[in-house]
């Protein structure tokens, strides 16, 4: 199995995430990918300067695909993200079906990214048609509906992409027009001044109880665990699985790749450096009582 790296979901100081994706260059990942998939507001990077940093990682042997966002909601950001397709050169991460649309267009090869809604074969082999060449499920979409989604492409006559499976990371489980930060600090979302970029891992936020929920990344929410499927590769294995993603953490990310290339490579599963993924297994996304 190959690994990737995913795209960045929190807001970093632009040399900060420059240093990263320096350090990144020498990681055992064949994959990276780059751009803003949470908040077009968030340009330390600019269009330009992604598109350099591609081409610096591309020289380093890894394969890059542009992210584009998860949540289009203006003329702008459709324009930005048709410059995206065009100027790529390459793969691009469809997150919503404004990306597909303008990639089938333009005869651009696509990732569906983890916030299309695909659910059953017909949908997966529609968007094959339309260029995607690697498919990431949805962080609600376990081990059972991926078999069963398998079985129905197989036994219809098609073929499955690529697979790549979140194995690391906190999983990305919904997005908002409203930014959920500035709510969250009692500032306009027009008037944020780029809160998110004090805290680098998101804002956590907690249960009445005070209990670790959620973390809370503009318009995004995530789970609070950094999961990891590290123990489940044998199944990860038998079910096709192409690529593991991994998504970058302020701190210990040199760590985690390493942990997983080992992993890869051995007959045996790893121990597991972090928090069990509920719904891989068919369950809740977190132990219930964490959250009660």
């Amino acid at each position: 199995m190959k690994l990737s790296l995913g795209p960045l979901q929190y807001f970093w100081p632009r040399e900060r995430t420059l240093a990263f994706y320096r350090e990144a260059a020498r990681w055992p990942v064949d994959i990276v990918y780059l751009g803003e998939t949470v908040c077009s507001k968030r340009r330390e990077l600019a269009a330009r300067d992604w598109t350099a940093l591609a081409a610096e990682l591309a020289e380093s042997g890894k394969q890059v695909v542009l992210s584009s966002l998860a949540l289009v909601e203006a003329e702008s950001e459709l324009g930005a993200l048709g410059r995206l397709v065009e100027a790529g050169g390459g793969w691009i991460e469809a997150n919503d079906l404004s990306a597909v649309q303008l990639c089938r267009l333009r005869g651009v090869p696509f990732v569906g990214g983890p916030s299309l809604n695909v659910y059953n074969h017909r949908a997966l082999a529609l968007l094959m048609e339309d260029g995607l060449r690697r498919w990431v499920p949805g962080v609600e979409q376990g081990e059972a509906l991926l078999r069963e989604l398998r079985a129905a492409m197989l036994a219809g006559g098609g073929a499955m992409p690529e697979l790549e499976v979140i194995a690391f990371g906190r999983l990305p489980l919904a997005y908002s027009a409203r930014c959920f930060t500035a709510r969250a600090l009692d500032v306009a979302k027009d008037q944020c001044g780029f809160r998110c970029i004090d805290h680098p891992d998101g804002l956590p936020l907690a249960t009445r109880e005070g209990r670790p929920f959620l973390r809370i990344n503009g318009v995004q929410v995530q789970g609070e665990e950094v999961t990891d499927l590290g123990p489940e590769l044998p199944a990860l294995r038998a079910l096709g699985v192409d690529v593991l993603r991994l998504y970058p953490q302020a701190e210990g990310m040199a760590e985690a790749v390493a942990h997983f290339h080992l992993a890869r490579r051995s007959p045996q599963p790893p121990p597991r450096i972090g928090a069990r993924n509920g719904y891989w297994h068919g369950g809740p996304g977190m132990r219930v009582d964490a959250a009660s």
